[in-house]
């Protein structure tokens, strides 16, 4: 009798404690006293202690968990969590609003919202409790970060009704709670996190729950990624649904009936954006309709019925205490600005890139000087121009040096260009940046592998180009500080599945001067295999539309030299895949290829080619008797009169947007 009474008041008690859990948390109405609160907490605990066969992963009492042993797992996202195409204006945001209506016809409604600052993350719940919660990760694959997630309160452990669905939101650090943690490490000596959102996701990526657990973070959920329900079919009336689950959404979200309505509810936001508790930068604006959602689709990148309109960037002002040179992979000596630590857009910024030489003498920025600061796109920091008027005399024209600073070759400058350069290839910064490209996400991206380990690795004599990380062994690394036996581990598997990157990738890894992904792709498109590449002539380079002569000439000079053959060879030899792999067959536009030019009205060409390829399609920069088909925008030029002398079937924007809407049907 007395179990049966205990098992009952643990069921009520739990109850409670949700609810409670819940006004506090997620309406902020509490309606009991916290120590009224930590009295059913404590009973809870007792009576769980005595029955630990009861507790469940629901319960309040579960909040904080143990500690993660080495690192987070991986996590498949049941739908990918894409990231947003960008406005920066009212006229890109016109053009928005021109795209989605010519896909789906006028009067497109709009659901706008605050974009929160913070931490995108994935929860979900089966049979309506929450099992797993991730972060974005490439979009494709996140970490499983569910034991940090559950000690954030108004994140429910269980939902109101039973259901099954996956939902996305973005954690965030009050700007209360950032700054009071901020002041605890400068007491204990600890550095300072830099905003808000670098706070976040450094909390909420504890091995310890319990750290995270203490760090006061919370959670806006702003939509679904995946539910069993034909009964919702706006995204203002998936919020309300969510909300009745009991998940915290944003009160700022309102219902705009055209772009114009948009643009002013931006406008209040810009104004009134310092007086919120919490970091946003910017506001994103979904298309309402779920049916015309779906309609829209998506790039490989980002839905086509979204869009993050960013607030123009904040500007400060500081001081120029020095003018540094840095030397980059490819050799080029690049003016570095050293500031007075300055707060912009959330975080601090001491340094600024000058880019060469002119930039330098045509914004007539000098050592001492006060200038204006600002990030693009609210990430890279930049100087927007000198205050000459604050000048006091004592500033110091910048004059680059004669010399390398690091190996201290002489330095040239080649007709035409901007860019000083230190001309030797064994340069060790030149080294060091080389081997930091090869491994970065863009190219072989080997997770574990960035500028601290590379360094640690260099000084250690064990790796002097990037074909040396395939001959690294657990051994070798078990000695070094801060690795142990897991991160040795994970380090050596990240670069055994670098080896079957795309050619591209590795085409753009091996760092050829004026060689970027794109270019890379086109090459590896049109070659097939590096031994092909490394054999072209500079006749058939320059034939390649996203070539010319210029990269032509880089391309051949880099392949004339014996150093990067071996390179090849030793990567070859290593097993790093040399070959473009051929396109599923399973795929609509498999096999065909399509070139894209002149400019079109619901697209950027960028999005264009990513959405071909996400069919399937082969995207190249020229036109030839391979291709399959031309898409064709205004002042198409000679890519156009090409394939008419070719006879290569050439598609309209209204052509194009019906072949996709057809193969994605399909």
């Amino acid at each position: 009798m007395g179990k049966d009474v205990d098992l009952k008041r643990i069921a009520e008690l739990r109850e409670q404690l949700n609810y409670h859990n819940y006004r506090y948390y997620v309406l902020d109405d509490p309606v009991i006293s916290d120590s009224e609160f930590d009295q059913l907490m404590r009973e809870l605990i007792e009576l769980e202690e005595k029955y630990p066969e009861t507790v469940t992963p629901d319960s309040p009492t579960q909040r904080v968990g143990h500690a993660v042993v080495g690192g987070f797992a991986q996590v498949q996202h049941q739908t990918p969590l894409l990231s947003l195409s960008n406005a920066f204006n009212k006229d890109e945001l016109e053009d928005f609003g021109r795209r989605v209506e010519r896909w789906a016809g006028a009067g497109v409604d709009y659901a706008c919202e605050l974009k929160f600052d913070g931490l995108a993350v994935a929860l979900t719940y089966e049979n309506g409790i929450f099992v797993r919660g991730a972060t974005r990760g490439d979009g494709q694959v996140g970490e499983d970060i569910t034991q940090n997630l559950r000690t954030i309160r108004s994140i429910p452990l269980k939902l109101r009704q039973p259901v099954d669905l996956e939902v996305r939101g973005e954690v965030y650090m009050p700007k209360q709670a950032y700054e009071a943690l901020n002041q605890a490490r400068a007491e204990q000596g600890e550095s300072l996190f830099a905003n808000p959102r670098n706070a976040a996701a450094g909390s909420v990526r504890q091995l310890d729950p319990k750290v995270t657990a203490g760090r006061k973070l919370d959670i806006y959920v702003y939509g679904i990624g995946s539910v069993d329900s034909e009964q919702i079919t706006t995204h203002l009336e998936s919020i309300e649904w969510l909300k009745d689950l009991g998940f915290k959404v944003s009160p700022y979200i309102k219902h705009c009936a055209s772009i114009d309505e948009v643009w002013e509810f931006i406008e209040h936001w810009t104004e009134k954006r310092a007086e919120l508790p919490f970091e946003i930068d910017g506001i994103v604006v979904k298309v309402n309709s779920l049916a015309v959602q779906a309609e829209l689709g998506s790039t490989a990148k980002s839905p086509r019925w979204a869009i993050a309109y960013k607030f123009p960037a904040e500007q400060a002002v500081a001081q120029v205490l020095d003018i540094e040179v840095n030397v980059g992979r490819t050799g080029a000596v690049t003016p570095l600005a050293i500031l007075t630590p300055t707060l912009v857009a959330g975080s601090t910024v001491s340094r600024a890139a000058l880019h060469n030489e002119d930039y330098v003498k045509t914004k007539d920025i000098r050592i001492g000087d006060y200038v204006v600061i600002q990030k693009a796109g609210d990430v890279i920091p930049e100087i927007v121009r000198s205050l000459p008027e604050r000048r006091t005399g004592n500033e110091q024209v910048f004059a680059m040096p004669e010399f390398c600073p690091v190996c201290e070759e002489k330095l040239q400058r080649t007709e035409g260009e901007a860019a000083v350069r230190c001309v030797n290839s064994a340069c060790p910064a030149q080294a060091y940046e080389r081997l930091i490209h090869y491994a970065s996400r863009g190219a072989m991206n080997i997770e574990g592998l960035g500028p601290a380990v590379i360094q640690q690795l260099i000084d250690a004599g064990l790796v002097e180009n990037p074909a040396d990380f395939y001959q690294l062994r657990y051994e070798q690394l078990i000695k070094l500080e801060r690795f142990g036996p897991k991160s040795a581990e994970n380090l050596l598997n990240a670069i055994e599945d670098s080896k079957t990157r795309p050619l591209a990738n590795l085409v753009f890894a091996l760092g050829i001067r004026f060689v970027g992904s794109e270019v890379a792709r086109e090459l590896a498109a049109h070659f097939g295999t590096m031994d092909r590449l490394r054999n072209a002539a500079y006749e058939e380079l320059i034939t390649i539309d996203a070539v010319g002569e210029r990269i032509a000439g880089s391309v051949v000079e880099y392949f004339s030299k014996p150093e990067n053959n071996q390179l090849i060879d030793r990567l070859q030899d290593a097993g790093v895949n040399m070959v473009q792999a051929q396109t599923s067959g399973s795929q609509p536009l498999a096999g065909q290829t399509f070139v894209v030019t002149g400019k079109l009205e619901n697209f950027s060409r960028k999005e264009a080619e990513e959405t071909l390829r996400s069919l399937g399609a082969d995207v190249t920069g020229s036109v030839s008797k391979k291709t399959t088909y031309v898409v064709a925008g205004e002042k198409a030029g000679s890519k156009l009169t090409k394939a008419q002398e070719l006879g290569i079937p050439v598609l309209n924007e209204q052509q194009f947007l019906e072949l996709v809407q057809q193969t994605g049907r399909n």
